[in-house]
């Protein structure tokens, strides 16, 4: 019998040597993997369907990873995995404010690719058809869909949100009214976001807060308690 595919992965990598590498250990631990080498051949194997995940390096002929990440969030809420030989808090914080839903610096090893492959892809699996205590969840007007992922505005469009914003918007809905602190969102998320100490959290919720974005002179469904963290300021109904 052949060995069940975990997930279909693009890798962007231009370093030959590094992408033959990791493509070995992908495959050897259950993955598909499709490589390439620059933006250029990622936008050609992408109309092709079936990508589940892209781990994308920063560093790349022509256009920048991040460059590359810009342009795919603008178009696409494929989950991808920022990969970089800088590691610094600002580089991890410009990495999600472009919308990746995680950041592995340079070098890792391979049990920490396959964790964070692993977490990406478990917070983009569709939730269960049948979910208990209602399957939607409404707030301030907005209307979340847990079986298809979809936030809905108070206008009936619809919003895209990356993986870790969608497991944000979970970790509030799930503790409405209650203050929560870098280490307890980095408890409740699954999303792999660095330490209590850096901003990434804060990032995070502020990418999360422009989409929640209220009318002009409504007040924000996420406050900040000042010195203390993050608030949702809105009842949720489960439907």
């Amino acid at each position: 019998m052949g060995q069940t595919v975990l997930g279909h992965v693009l890798l962007v990598e231009d370093d030959d040597g590094l992408r033959i590498l990791l493509t070995r250990a992908l495959r050897d631990s259950g993955y598909r993997v499709t490589g390439c080498r620059s933006g250029a051949e990622m936008w050609r194997l992408l109309p092709q369907g079936g990508v589940e995940l892209i781990l994308l390096d920063v560093m790349l002929p022509g256009a920048s990873g991040l460059d590359l990440l810009r342009a795919l969030r603008a178009r696409s809420t494929v989950p991808v995995i920022i990969v970089s030989a800088r590691g610094e808090e600002a580089d991890r914080v410009l990495g999600l404010e472009l919308g990746a839903d995680d950041y592995l610096a340079k070098p890792f090893g391979r049990p920490e690719l396959l964790a964070r492959i692993r977490a990406v892809l478990r917070r983009s699996v569709v939730a269960p058809a049948v979910s208990l205590g209602g399957e939607t969840l409404a707030f301030a007007g907005w209307r979340l869909d847990l079986r298809s992922r979809t936030l809905v505005d108070p206008g009936g469009a619809g919003v895209d949100l990356s993986g870790a914003e969608y497991d944000l918007l979970l970790v509030f809905l799930d503790h409405p009214g209650r203050v929560l602190g870098r280490e307890q969102i980095l408890e409740l998320s699954r999303a792999r976001l660095g330490s209590p100490s850096d901003r990434s959290v804060d990032t995070l919720v502020s990418r999360l807060r422009r989409k929640l974005d209220p009318p002009e002179g409504e007040p924000p469904v996420i406050k900040t308690v000042r010195g203390s963290g993050y608030m949702l300021a809105a009842k949720v109904e489960r439907r």
